[in-house]
């Protein structure tokens, strides 16, 4: 690492780890290689930016590094001969420096463990339809295609991990993983309060009246619903297990809470309204 990772990512030196995610989010965007493919000069860049957030992302190196600058990274480079005693640092100082740059699998055991990759996000949109069933999508990342599993139930914010498929370490270890954030699509019938949903059913005035079934939508199929007499406007009806599926719990499921909506004719003949005016006079 020869430039300063703080004027490679463009923070200052007490920048947030908010701050610094968002610069690096920001400029591997805008130089990985695939959005490049015509300036050679991307991937180097993108490897610079790449190993300026490993140092920075992570407290104990980002210390180091404030501490001793790149000497740091030339210490850990040439192992405990030479240049390690050359500094003043012990063999267990410089397993401290190992340990805060690449990780170990325990203290004397001489060797760094690799890093890995940075993890990525992107959103990806489904219908509540496809929420409910589950679905398989494809989605193109990285210049190839990748078949995706959405589970049953997703809501807004659930991720769906694919190991592997983030970004490579600049230091040769394994990749990050992607991570798609499920964002779920307003439904035009149905909305959603968490694994229950609600909908709007129209009920015609003598149904109302005189009590009956009314016929209410669900994602899986209509369902009849029975309705007592003297029914009024705006009433809910819980409908048991119609609801979204539980997000990894099987066959379980949330309610469908049905209110219903009296409607009027909106016209009538002679006779019509002569019968009406009669229900009326005696009601």
């Amino acid at each position: 690492m020869e430039r300063d990772p703080y004027k490679v990512l463009g923070v200052s030196r007490d920048a947030g780890d908010e701050d610094i995610k968002k610069a690096f989010r920001r400029l591997a965007k805008r130089w990985h290689p695939d959005a490049n493919p015509d300036k050679p000069e991307a991937e180097a860049r993108f490897k610079e930016i790449s190993v300026a957030y490993e140092i920075l992302e992570d407290p104990e190196k980002r210390k180091l590094y404030d501490r001793y600058g790149h000497n740091f990274a030339n210490i850990a480079g040439n192992g405990a001969a030479g240049a390690g005693h050359a500094q003043g640092f012990d063999d267990a100082s410089l397993q401290d420096i190992l340990e805060g740059l690449f990780g170990n699998s325990g203290r004397g055991a001489g060797r760094a463990r690799p890093s890995r990759g940075q993890s990525i996000e992107r959103s990806l949109a489904i219908n509540l339809q496809e929420a409910w069933s589950g679905a398989s999508r494809r989605i193109r990342h990285g210049g190839r295609s990748i078949d995706v599993s959405i589970p049953r139930g997703a809501r807004d914010g659930t991720k769906v991990r694919l190991a592997g498929e983030g970004e490579p370490d600049p230091f040769g270890g394994p990749p990050g993983d992607l991570f798609l954030i499920i964002e779920v699509l307003p439904h035009e019938r149905f909305s959603r309060d968490g694994d229950n949903l609600e909908a709007e059913v129209p009920l015609d005035m003598f149904t109302a009246l005189l009590g009956g079934e009314v016929e209410v939508p669900t994602l899986s199929g209509s369902v009849r619903l029975k309705v007592p007499p003297g029914t009024q406007s705006g009433r809910r009806f819980r409908l048991s297990g119609r609801g979204m599926p539980l997000l990894r719990r099987k066959d379980q499921f949330g309610d469908l809470l049905a209110r219903v909506r009296v409607t009027v004719p909106t016209r009538l003949n002679a006779e019509q309204r002569r019968l009406a005016e009669e229900l009326r006079d005696s009601l």
